[in-house]
Parts: structure tokens; C-alpha cells; sequence
């Protein structure tokens, strides 16, 4: 398949983004542990890539100093923050900070991090790994999920640069 270019002027960043901003997303945590203890960063990019074999998949920057730690490890779990977990969202997208602090987690039986009271889980080991501009895009695949009784809780969403909850359908 070909792909043609299109000529264009370019695209300013920043309107890039305010417009990918009317995009609604989930809000996730990527976790992992290694020797030093348990990693994590805030990502929206996120989504489910195929049911046979069980692959996800999310995107980071490549100037992450965290996923280099985590791409060690072979492996991650992606935690689908709920509705009132804005800060932890936050406090995971900060640098230089300790993300983990006042965070209560339990282990995955792969032993990675799983944010309590998250809207679920997945546990994940790294399939693939594709450069993509100025981000990777990570492939996992999927080796353990949330029980189904961890499921009480409506997820994060981020629309428009700030953090939504879902409210029920008119109608």
C-alpha cells in the first residue's frame, strides 16, 4: 500500500493540538517495577489493537525517562484511572517528583503496579516497539486483566485540556 503525500503548509503544533483536544479520551497510567521500585507515567494514548492475540497498544514521547525503564522490565500494566482519580493523573504527569507517593497499589501476579480503585486493569508484556515522530508506539500483549468485581467505577476522561466525568445518555 502507498501512502501519498499530500502536499500542505504545515501544521502549527499548537493548533494540532487544540484541535486533537476535541477528542475525548480515557486516562491511563502505565506502570512497571524494577530494582529501584515501581514506575509509572500519565498517558492518553491508549487503545485496544486486536482480540487474537490479545495486543494493546499506547504511545509515549521519546524523551520519556520513564519508559526506558520500563521497556527494561519487558513488561507493563495499564491502569484505566476512574472518575475521581484526576489527581493521581496529575501527580504521574509531573517530572522529578515521586510519583508513587500517598499512591496505594497492589502487585499484578507479574508483580507490576495496579493503582487501587482504578477502573481496570491490564497487565501486559512488550510485543513490539515502532518509531513514530517523535513518539514510540508500544504493542503489549495481554497476560492478565481486572477481575470482573474490580469494575465499580466510571472512568477519567480528558476533553478540551481539562478532566470530565461521563454523565448518563439524554433521551
Amino acid at each position: 500500500m502507498t501512502i501519498s503525500q499530500h502536499p500542505s503548509a504545515a501544521i502549527d503544533q499548537r493548533t494540532l493540538r487544540d484541535t486533537l483536544g476535541h477528542f475525548a479520551s480515557g486516562v491511563t497510567i502505565i506502570s512497571g517495577i524494577d530494582d529501584a521500585g515501581p514506575i509509572g507515567f500519565t498517558c492518553q494514548s491508549f487503545y485496544s489493537v486486536s482480540m487474537d492475540p490479545p495486543l494493546v497498544s499506547f504511545s509515549v514521547m521519546k524523551t520519556s525517562t520513564t519508559y526506558p525503564r520500563i521497556r527494561e522490565t519487558g513488561a507493563f500494566a495499564v491502569n484505566v484511572l476512574s472518575d475521581h482519580q484526576h489527581g493521581i493523573s496529575s501527580q504521574f504527569a509531573r517530572k522529578g517528583t515521586d510519583k508513587w507517593a500517598g499512591v496505594s497499589w497492589r502487585p499484578t501476579a507479574a508483580g507490576n503496579p495496579v493503582v487501587d480503585d482504578s477502573s481496570m486493569w491490564l497487565d501486559c508484556e512488550i510485543w513490539a516497539e515502532h518509531e513514530a515522530g517523535d513518539h514510540l508506539i508500544v504493542i503489549g500483549r495481554v497476560v492478565e486483566t481486572s477481575p470482573a468485581e474490580w469494575h465499580r467505577h466510571e472512568p477519567l476522561l480528558y476533553f478540551k485540556g481539562a478532566y470530565r466525568h461521563l454523565r448518563g445518555l439524554a433521551g
